[in-house]
């Protein structure tokens, strides 16, 4: 009893980067993507293909709705922390219009946010309490869900991004970041880590500390939005070559 005591305590702790609360829901993940993404592309038809992604997306939004209505109703809600305005919590309301829509201009602003902002939580995830609380499974439903979409956007609906589709996702950033702060001055809060760095372990520790690591982020923002659109570029290229060639 006392054994069974003491491995619910140890679930029940702050996640750890590499525990198998981080490891296990990422490889269970992993593999559905890449088995509903095959299904999807060689056994669904076209409406098929955006009904599925689209009820997906909605779950994803009604688990962020959820958790903040139940916290709200029953928890200490506090709007100076826990309203859903990380850039994760956002994506994860607008993924299903995008869904529904499939809207280019929104695919291109979600790809880049999504690959450089969640993935990034994905790797450093920031839970305060692990495995079996709500706020693990909200975690999770959103970072790794909004993945899930745009990987299907990629591959099945066969999206790409455009050279201009680097800019355009920047400074839509860039609009976020200054609501953010117009936000975090009016409620004296820290939306979007923009007045101090999260507990958690996270690449941001790297940066230094403030206001340094905002600045550090800014300068090195656009180099890696061309990172994550160089596989698109190389595809592309290769496209084209063979195409020229009569490949």
């Amino acid at each position: 009893m006392h054994f069974n005591l003491f491995i619910f305590i140890e679930l029940q702790a702050r996640v750890t980067i590499g525990s198998l609360q981080h490891i296990i829901p990422v490889v269970l993940v992993a593999l559905f993507t890449v088995f509903f993404i095959r299904y999807a592309k060689h056994k669904l038809n076209e409406s098929q293909q955006i009904k599925y992604i689209h009820y997906l997306a909605c779950s994803i939004s009604l688990t962020v709705f959820v958790f903040h209505l139940y916290y709200f109703l029953f928890g200490d809600y506090s709007i100076v922390t826990d309203l859903p305005l990380y850039l994760c919590s956002l994506m994860a309301f607008f993924i299903p219009f995008f869904t529904y829509y499939r809207k280019y201009w929104m695919f291109e602003i979600l790809l880049f946010w999504v690959i450089g902002g969640t993935l990034q939580g994905v790797i450093t995830p920031d839970i305060a309490i692990g495995f079996p609380s709500f706020d693990y499974f909200r975690f999770w439903a959103v970072h790794l869900g909004v993945l899930i979409v745009i990987f299907y956007a990629i591959f099945v609906f066969q999206m790409r991004p455009k050279l201009s589709s680097v800019f355009k996702s920047y400074f839509a950033l860039q609009a976020y970041v200054f609501v953010m702060i117009l936000i975090n001055y009016a409620l004296k809060s820290n939306y979007f880590y923009l007045i101090e760095k999260p507990q958690a372990a996270s690449l941001l520790d790297y940066f230094g500390d403030w206001p340094y690591y905002i600045i550090v982020v800014q300068i090195i923002l656009i180099p890696y939005f061309f990172l994550i659109y160089l596989p698109f570029y190389l595809a592309n290229k290769k496209k084209r070559e063979q195409a020229l060639f009569g490949e």
